[in-house]
């Protein structure tokens, strides 16, 4: 789940390019062009949730049903109204509880695939003429009234929505990563010293206030494990959260207090800022790495690419090859065809 929006909560790539390269088409500036249909489709839903929806609800999954179901209708040359229906039929069974939070399980993983596979049946299903209902979002029994206090009115309006999407650096939660950049900022200073606290947003803190991390999930949820690998090792890597490190590193996390900030908590979710502040300094940021307003370069995503295939265990000739085929084909069935090689 390496991209997030910020404002509607949620991972939209997981979604949606499996789905469009489930959907078969070969031709890459098409998928390339429903792609971002489905990025807008998605986020646009999820814009709408509130605080309630996403204090129970996983926004990637309900969100990512009408993303999956507007990307596989288009792609399959839908019109509006089967489009519409693609979307009604989606969104009638859209879902996905916070509650594998709590649990060492693999449903957050599993949510993906199931808003995929269900986006991808309810566009066929359209396009064979199986009507789904068209105010599923705002009816009186819809998905808003079910789910959320105050939605927030639908925004079609101002610039493309893929531009507003972040890219994660680290291998954490995402509400991690503004005190994990932070720390890292300390430290190139040789700042980070002593006890340090992290002042955040308070979903910061609800997702990642962990001291204790249990295994590699709660460690990747874990503000203080965090900022204790900054401490220790410097930039976090996919293995400083694996059982090793988690017992390694008990003894900094006592050191890392963690608090709300009210400021922050007002700005959120259009900033994801933190602050950081050790016995010799502090570093407030109101943006992190990889937000539009400090994008990651096409080599830092590249390197981060590198790293997730290195833990995977592929040899570093076969990641060029899977490199230079996504940037240099036109043609989807050679991006698929990497894909089946990798499982």
């Amino acid at each position: 789940m390496d991209d997030v929006h910020r404002a509607a909560l949620l991972h939209p790539g997981p979604v949606i390019w499996p789905t469009v390269l489930e959907v078969g088409a070969d031709a890459l500036d098409s998928v390339l062009d429903t792609a971002i249909r489905g990025y807008e489709a998605m986020i646009a839903v999820g814009s709408m949730f509130d605080a309630r929806h996403y204090s129970y609800w996983h926004n990637t999954a309900t969100a990512g049903f009408f993303g999956a179901s507007a990307a596989a209708a288009c792609l399959a040359g839908a019109d509006r109204d089967q489009i519409v229906s693609a979307l009604g039929l989606a969104g009638s069974v859209a879902g996905g509880l916070w509650q594998m939070r709590h649990e060492p399980v693999m449903a957050k993983q599993w949510h993906l695939a199931h808003a995929m596979a269900t986006g991808v049946a309810a566009a066929r299903q359209a396009r064979n003429g199986v009507t789904g209902p068209r105010f599923i979002l705002e009816g009186p029994q819809g998905l808003l009234a079910a789910t959320c206090v105050q939605p927030k009115p639908l925004d079609l309006s101002g610039a493309w929505k893929i531009e507003a999407v972040s890219f994660k650096p680290w291998g954490a939660c995402r509400h991690a990563h503004p005190a994990i950049d932070a720390a890292l900022e300390l430290k190139s200073r040789g700042l980070l010293t002593g006890r340090v606290t992290v002042s955040t947003y308070r979903d910061a803190l609800v997702f990642c206030n962990r001291l204790n991390p249990a295994g590699v999930l709660e460690a990747k949820f874990s503000l203080q494990h965090a900022v204790a690998i900054v401490m220790k090792r410097g930039t976090p890597r996919l293995s400083d959260f694996e059982p090793g490190a988690i017992e390694e590193l008990a003894e900094l996390r006592k050191l890392v207090t963690v608090e709300e900030s009210p400021e922050m908590t007002a700005a959120y979710p259009d900033h994801f800022g933190a602050r950081v502040t050790s016995e010799s300094g502090e570093i407030t940021l109101r943006d992190t790495l990889g937000d539009p307003e400090r994008p990651l370069s096409e080599l830092g995503v590249v390197n981060k690419v590198r790293e997730l295939m290195e833990w995977g265990g592929l040899a570093p000739a076969a990641i060029d090859d899977i490199v230079r085929t996504v940037f240099e084909t036109r043609q989807v069935r050679d991006i698929t065809a990497v894909v089946r090689s990798l499982v």
